[in-house]
């Protein structure tokens, strides 16, 4: 029998999508494909398919922080991500524990607003991801919508997701990645990274499919598993914008409407 091997690990803190696109199923998935042992912390559960989302239930600040001291003080956490954290109580529990059990790096998805344009979270939740959360963060993850409600800008070109990366940094992150899957024409796909030094341009061919649920998540869980086996911030970034660009490549045939891709495509025929 083999004696039982190390292996990095990563934690999840965010909702349950019940269609398995996005949220905690993606995360794990994501960080099972690269090696890494996931573990997670539900803040919310969602009943979701590609049609949409049809009811959510919240779960207590007080849950959710258990199942993060429950995983921290014995199986251990290599990094951590955040997704959809809901409300104000949430965000503020889930930043404290960051800080009093030292969990780092951590990667913030803020998820604020869709893709899309609908917003996600109320006033006082961004205010507190912004001043709490943000803080902590090694890297975050926005959105075209999401840079744009952080940084006050509106996002039409190359130089304004430069611009509001920066100013998005000024909030506490040590790096920022602002997303340009929601741009239009040349810049989708186009991602800008700035580290309060380097301030680089990640540009990959789009991929034309509407099998995109779960981009976002899926992109923040594949970065914190490379920092989980200890890649640097930007190197992380760049292997996980070319999985995730791979995986859209190969979309499921699973709903009537915005479909999920797959995480495994190795291993399909």
């Amino acid at each position: 029998m083999q004696s039982p091997r190390h292996v990095a690990t990563a934690l999840t803190i965010a909702g349950s999508d019940s269609g398995g696109g996005a949220g905690i199923q993606a995360d794990l998935r994501t960080f099972a494909f690269h090696r890494v042992h996931g573990t997670s912390a539900l803040t919310a559960i969602t009943a979701q398919n590609t049609l949409g989302v049809t009811r959510v239930d919240v779960l207590p600040a007080a849950s959710v922080t258990a199942q993060i001291l429950a995983v921290a003080t014995d199986i251990g956490v290599g990094a951590v991500k955040t997704g959809m954290l809901v409300n104000r109580d949430i965000i503020s529990a889930v930043a404290h524990h960051v800080r009093a059990l030292n969990l780092a790096p951590l990667v913030v998805d803020p998820v604020m607003v869709s893709r899309a344009g609908s917003r996600l979270i109320d006033d006082e939740a961004v205010s507190a991801l912004r001043e709490l959360l943000l803080p902590l963060a090694a890297i975050a993850t926005p959105n075209r919508h999401e840079a744009q409600l952080l940084s006050g800008l509106e996002l039409q070109t190359l130089d304004d997701m430069r611009e509001a990366a920066r100013r998005i940094h000024r909030l506490g992150p040590r790096a920022v990645l602002v997303k340009g899957g929601g741009m239009s024409g040349e810049l989708r796909g186009t991602d800008v990274w700035f580290d309060g030094q380097h301030l680089e341009t990640l540009q990959v061919a789009p991929v034309d499919t509407r099998n995109t649920h779960g981009t976002g998540c899926t992109l923040s869980a594949a970065i914190a598993a490379h920092l989980a086996l200890g890649r640097d911030g930007l190197e992380a970034t760049r292997r996980a914008k070319d999985y995730v660009t791979t995986a859209l490549r190969h979309p499921l045939a699973l709903g009537l409407g915005n479909g999920p891709f797959s995480h495994f495509f190795p291993l399909e025929p």
